[in-house]
């Protein structure tokens, strides 16, 4: 298990200012996904796959 902090980024079509913000982290074939304002609060961890699919579809739905 990898106990190093996680790289957070948030995506570059976020303004600095807008309060709607997640942030996501990549490591070991999971993508970690937490809110930005609460960035000691709850994340989420799926696998890449499922990231992958899950932007796909909101890719094609915008």
């Amino acid at each position: 298990m990898n106990s190093s902090p996680l790289s957070w980024f948030k995506s570059s079509y976020s303004s600095g200012d807008g309060d709607d913000c997640v942030e996501v982290a990549a490591r070991a074939g999971l993508v970690h996904v937490r809110d930005s304002k609460v960035t000691a609060g709850p994340e989420l961890a799926v696998t890449g796959a499922s990231w992958d699919a899950f932007l796909a579809e909101v890719t094609a739905n915008t």
